[in-house]
């Protein structure tokens, strides 16, 4: 089946979006910049869009001469492997001719390394998603390029899966994970089926820069070729392999995809894994691009679950399973004695590197073997690095982000506290919320099948490891330069002490303290073990804050551990949102 490349794209209307401001223009260079740039969009719909902000301004209506500076202040850049914005018009939002841009300079790249680059595109949901995947395999086509595009929504997994599967030369998944319907995004894959790290990201960019317009860009009005669902079934097929043939199934499920694209592929790989098939949220069981039961479809903020857990209330099952909207991260619920609590990200991440340690060599775990590494992100909690040192287990620590996690080499296993969890990286580098789903099945199952539960396993590795209680706060703003201001000023007047207890080492991560490669953050030890983080988000207009405290459990009292860690975690954040207070 061969594509073509459409006319136009709609795009959803959405508030002014938190990207930093240039040198200030005049309105006159303003409206000429937007203008010019309106002149060479190849969209009908972002055209008009940009066009009608301008002679809103050009009136004198200061919301949209706000609006239109804010979409006129910047390319948008590579952010975490690829971009992300708002739909709309301008340089510094997510449309065609961002898109086509951003296409033309990974070509470019790609040339360089390899003069017919062979790409494979995936897209989910979103609004505009397919259009810009089209119009990506219009550029590398017209480029003299192969370029294979996924035959509908499917998770970024399964495109992350088809890079290696295919043998492309690079990636392109179109979504903004899970970001607001407005956003959009472009993650960018290259070489061995990872995401782009430096100086990759800086060599592509230089490349869009270079481009003076989309007009000038070769783009190709078909040729490209829609793959049928092989490599869809051969994810299904690899991706069970995560669980043990002989483990346990019984095990009920309830599942939400957010109104992503989540629930097909996880009904299908727990069918073909042996387990039943979860039970379903009806009302976010199909894709949506406007998420209209969610404020937010992430499955990290308040209300996100609400109606997992509602279902899960009326049906009584062991667990509760839900994936952001591209179906890379997994989040997990479990009844307790006051109702369903959701796991926080780094109990998870302990949860499944225990089960794939307690394996041991039939999971592939062989302590001290090059080939058997585990590793987690500077901004999750330390338990796993102490799990494997029991283990005898090699251990990594890397900066945020699984661009970075993925390519630990000898990698087994990896997770982020962001809900990312990596447990096959044989055929997907990158986190996966299907297999994830797999393997929280698999465990619960297991354990299950003993009489126990998620949460009598965390009590066990609570007392082997002691309580590593984590906590995380986030500071979003309108205008992204607060946050430097606020990074500015812890670094001008530094942390000697937070809830009474002394700094003993900090770490500017800007200066590549702690030997890993520089990126903007500042890290925290105190005298009791106890760890902060501050950094940017690298997907959102946000500074986030990251809080570990690290509480031993003497002889049987994890009750009392408990308290006094969650004690302790308090006046930590207490003191840090002071800190970082604007």
């Amino acid at each position: 089946m061969r594509g073509r490349r459409p006319p136009h794209a709609a795009v959803a209307s959405s508030p002014p979006s938190s990207s930093a401001s240039e040198e200030p223009v005049s309105d006159a260079d303003l409206l000429a910049a937007a203008r010019t740039w309106a002149a060479d969009d190849p969209d009908p719909a972002t055209r008009a869009d940009l066009e009608s902000l301008a002679v809103r301004a050009e009136g004198g209506d200061a919301e949209a001469t706000a609006e239109l500076a804010d979409a006129m202040s910047g390319m948008l850049e590579f952010g975490t492997a690829g971009l992300r914005g708002r739909l709309g018009g301008g340089p510094n939002r997510m449309n065609r001719a961002v898109v086509i841009r951003a296409a033309a300079g990974l070509t470019a790249y790609l040339r360089t390394v390899r003069p017919q680059p062979f790409v494979v595109v995936g897209f989910d949901a979103r609004t505009s998603s397919d259009v810009f995947a089209a119009d990506t395999c219009a550029v590398v086509t017209g480029a003299g390029g192969r370029a294979v595009v996924l035959p509908r929504p499917l998770p970024t997994p399964v495109l992350a899966y088809a890079i290696r599967h295919l043998g492309a030369d690079a990636g392109v998944m179109v979504t903004a994970s899970h970001n607001p319907p407005e956003d959009n995004g472009y993650k960018v894959y290259v070489g061995d089926g990872s995401q782009i790290v430096p100086p990759v990201d800086g060599l592509i960019a230089a490349e869009i820069a270079a481009i003076e317009s989309v007009a000038s860009v070769p783009r190709a009005d078909d040729g490209w070729e829609t793959l049928d669902d092989e490599t869809l079934e051969s994810y299904l097929r690899d991706v069970v392999t995560v669980v043990e043939a002989d483990s346990p199934r019984e095990v009920t499920v309830v599942h939400t995809a957010l109104h992503g694209v989540g629930s097909e592929t996880v009904r299908r790989a727990f069918a073909a894994a042996g387990y039943a098939e979860p039970i379903p949220v009806p009302s976010q069981a199909e894709p949506d691009p406007m998420f209209p039961t969610v404020s937010f479809p992430n499955p990290e903020e308040p209300g996100a679950m609400d109606a997992a857990l509602d279902l899960a209330e009326q049906t009584g099952p062991d667990v509760v399973v839900a994936n952001d909207p591209d179906a890379d991260r997994c989040a997990v619920a479990v009844p307790g004695p006051g109702g369903w609590r959701m796991l926080r990200g780094d109990e998870v991440g302990v949860l499944l590197g225990s089960h794939v340690l307690a394996r041991g060599a039939a999971g592939g775990v062989r302590p001290d073997s090059p080939d058997c590494v585990f590793a987690n992100s500077i901004v999750s909690s330390r338990m796993l690095a102490a799990m494997c040192r029991a283990a005898g287990v090699r251990h990594e620590e890397t900066l945020t982000g699984f661009k970075w996690i993925a390519r630990v080499p000898g990698l087994r296993y990896g997770y982020e506290e962001a809900l990312g969890y990596c447990v096959d990286p044989v055929h997907v580098r990158d986190k996966d919320g299907v297999s994830a789903a797999l393997l929280v099945a698999e465990l619960v199952a297991t354990l299950r099948a003993q009489g126990r539960s998620l949460t009598d396993r965390l009590d066990d590795l609570a007392r082997d490891h002691g309580v590593h209680a984590t906590d995380a706060f986030s500071i979003r703003v309108a205008d992204l330069s607060l946050i430097g201001l606020i990074m500015d000023r812890l670094r001008a007047e530094p942390l000697t002490s937070v809830a009474g207890v002394d700094v003993t080492r900090a770490d500017d991560l800007a200066r590549g303290d702690g030997g890993l490669p520089p990126t903007e953050g500042l890290r925290y030890y105190l005298a009791d073990d106890s760890r902060v983080i501050v950094r940017p988000s690298g997907t959102e207009p946000k500074l986030k804050v990251y809080l570990e405290v690290v509480e031993p459990v003497t002889g049987e009292d994890l009750k009392g551990a408990r308290e006094r860690a969650a004690t302790r975690l308090a006046a930590v954040r207490a003191d840090l949102e002071a800190a970082t207070g604007l």
